[in-house]
């Protein structure tokens, strides 16, 4: 076994493979870029290497710098992690030319499985069960059109190289396939460096199911069992669990059989998983082969009792396969979320910033929580917005979704926009919980995954405004703590005034609803008028914000975290984002850029789609902005004249900045 290993990687997967290595008593090394210095995963690492600038393509992406970075710490293997340099020939080939083993499958298996076309070509020869489409060589639009046409809408377009949901769009009619093969292959030129792609015919309702296989070097490959990735957003998933429902022992085997055929058909080495698009009736078609770990690996470990990472180390260092397959059972059942800063109300656009406030589940036999951020971290505009995997298990889907549930009714994140709110009414949604699935339920599940904005409950505004009456106790204590003078009567917050009862008002604000709570101090509590009805109300609030509420007689618990202004009340399940109102404070008028069209989010200009001087019809593209990873459009509010472009192609943009100037028609 080695006894020192470098991880080319960042974030979760990171921290993830040094949890495994350090339990083995390996040493690791991490690489940095700059804006990662103080990453999470270069704390917990034995030592680091800084590799360059924040741009992952002059640091992560530097197979030189990752190989001297090897060499210089005396690290004998690199694990890959996922994506970056994970699936990339020339970088196994490199680790092989410097005398350094690889944790993933040897340069051959990558070369195979690398482009999509041609492992189509190598599955069919393997007698793998294919989706129609075309895989050839030939890009020109007009012939992918013509061959889209002769499929048959919907089409999905697919980057050969890709892979993470990038580079892929589908297109339901022929007048459309143009623009979005554009789209794509910008796309994957700048994910992949490669924009070859192949057209496929897209299954209508179709689950996406994959299967988790194993080879060593000693002629031994095993399957481990199924996921389902079924539910996605932008063809990247969103919630994985394991063992797919409704899976018949006949079906995981054909499935199964398929893929370890495919693994051998390669001469597979270590962790790879196939991919699989799966009918409502059954059949089955060969996607891809992701020849590394998957970011939902901790779904089959879970239901394994294995550890993958372990297996992936010990593999690569010469040793045999652990298990055969018929050691090899199925334990319960695993659910995973991922829960990512992005605010799922406006397109899930990804969301930076500091994690003000962070307090993930406990774990435990039942929770897991992976992840490369702490509180404190902040989440760049460089990468992925992951800030974890929450991972639930138990002997069945239905309690495990009990789990999963829980957990996130436990998960508090402040500082960015998140997505645990909608993963709650995802996993509570009628067709998830009764294992309706296919990879468009969260499309056709729109209704009841984004509401409209619920009025915010009652004892939500009165919540708040006990945690402000609190905190102002709570310090006070502190600086009576603090002073030298600590038994001053100054320091006591319990409103006594002489002859006369304390009372104040607190304004709230829920967007565009303003709520005056007014106070009246008790002796062991307080007397909140809320629209024209009394309540008493009383608790006490930690430092981290949690609260045991008394509440007219009921009792429950919640948390109240302040940031500036905002207050972020946790109850019930739910978060709610209020701000606290200084009634002295006037804001100014106009507080945007007028006839501006703003950035949603720090990225770069990638295309100009529109001319300064012409008029356009509402919803025209005028602009593309990439940023973690993905294209944003950003379009013409109205009908309305493009008077300029105040960024050209290739320049960065802040959170805010002014994109466009642009004046509407006048009604």
């Amino acid at each position: 076994m080695f006894s020192k290993i470098l991880i080319a990687n960042r974030g979760e997967i990171a921290c993830r493979v040094i949890k495994t290595a350090r339990r083995l008593g390996i040493k690791t090394v991490a690489v940095y870029s700059e804006a990662d210095a103080n990453a999470r995963h270069v704390r917990l690492a034995d030592e680091a290497v800084l590799i360059g600038p924040a741009a992952a393509r002059e640091s992560y992406l530097v197979i030189d710098k990752i190989i001297a970075a090897a060499k210089a710490t005396g690290a004998q293997a690199i694990h890959p992690g996922y994506g970056f340099l994970s699936e990339n020939e020339d970088f196994c080939h490199a680790c092989e030319a410097a005398g350094i083993s690889f944790v993933g499958p040897p340069v051959a298996a990558i070369r195979a499985m690398g482009s999509k076309s041609a492992a189509k070509k190598l599955m069919e020869e393997a007698g793998v069960p294919l989706t129609p489409g075309y895989h050839g060589d030939r890009q020109e639009p007009e012939f992918l059109r013509e061959e889209a046409d002769s499929i048959g809408y919907p089409v999905l377009i697919k980057a050969a190289a890709g892979g993470g949901g990038k580079g892929m769009r589908l297109v339901e009619r022929s007048e459309d396939f143009i623009d979005a093969l554009a789209s794509c292959q910008r796309e994957a030129r700048s994910s992949f460096g490669d924009d070859h792609v192949l057209v496929e015919k897209y299954v209508t309702r179709p689950r996406h199911i994959e299967i988790q296989v194993f080879g060593d070097t000693h002629g031994n490959c095993v399957y481990l069992f199924e996921r389902d990735c079924s539910v996605q957003r932008r063809h990247q998933k969103v919630l994985e669990e394991a063992p797919a429902p409704g899976m018949t022992p006949e079906r995981r085997a054909a499935m199964g059989r398929a893929a370890v055929d495919a693994a051998k058909a390669v001469g597979y080495v270590g962790a790879g998983t196939v991919e699989f698009i799966a009918n409502q009736d059954g059949s089955f078609y060969f996607m891809e082969m992701n020849t590394r770990l998957q970011v939902e690996h901790p779904v089959t470990e879970m239901i394994t009792g294995l550890d993958l990472v372990e297996w992936q180390l010990r593999v690569a260092a010469g040793e045999p396969l652990p298990l055969a397959q018929e050691q090899l059972q199925i334990h319960g059942h695993a659910l995973e979320a991922r829960i990512y800063a992005e605010d799922p109300a406006k397109g899930f656009l990804p969301s930076t910033g500091r994690l003000l406030h962070l307090s993930p589940p406990a774990e435990g036999i039942h929770v897991r929580v992976d992840t490369g951020v702490e509180e404190g971290d902040e989440i760049s505009p460089h990468y992925d917005p992951m800030i974890a995997k929450l991972i639930v298990w138990d002997q069945n889907r239905e309690r495990a979704q009990v789990r999963l549930l829980q957990a996130l009714a436990e998960y508090r994140v402040v500082g960015v926009a998140n997505n645990i709110d909608f993963l709650a009414r995802l996993v509570a949604c009628p067709a998830f919980a009764g294992a309706d699935l296919d990879t468009g339920l969260i499309e056709r599940e729109k209704a009841y995954l984004f509401p409209e904005q619920a009025e915010v409950p009652r004892e939500v505004w009165l919540i708040a405004a006990l945690a402000e009456l609190q905190k102002e106790r709570r310090y006070a204590r502190a600086d009576a703590a603090a002073s030298s003078e600590p038994n001053s009567p100054w320091f006591i917050r319990d409103g006594w005034r002489l002859n006369a009862a304390a009372r104040r008002e607190l304004i709230l604000r829920c967007g565009e609803t303003e709520k005056r709570v007014q106070v009246t101090y008790l002796a062991r509590s307080y007397r909140f008028l809320l629209d024209g009805q009394e309540i008493e109300l009383a608790g006490e609030i930690d430092s981290r914000g949690q609260m045991r509420v008394e509440l007219g007689g009921r009792r429950m618990d919640a948390t109240v975290i302040s940031a500036g202004e905002k207050r972020h009340v946790f109850v019930d399940g739910r978060t709610w984002q209020l701000a606290q109102v200084d009634p002295l404070f006037h804001a100014g008028e106009g507080g945007g850029a007028e006839g501006g069209l703003l950035a949603p989010m720090p990225g770069k200009v990638i295309a100009l789609l529109a001319e300064a001087g012409q008029r356009v019809a509402k919803g025209t593209p005028l602009l593309i902005l990439e940023a973690m990873k993905m294209e944003h459009t950003i379009n013409a509010p109205a009908a309305g004249t493009l008077k300029a472009f105040r960024f050209a192609v290739g320049d960065q943009v802040n959170d805010g900045s002014e994109l466009v100037e642009f004046e509407p028609e006048k009604a």
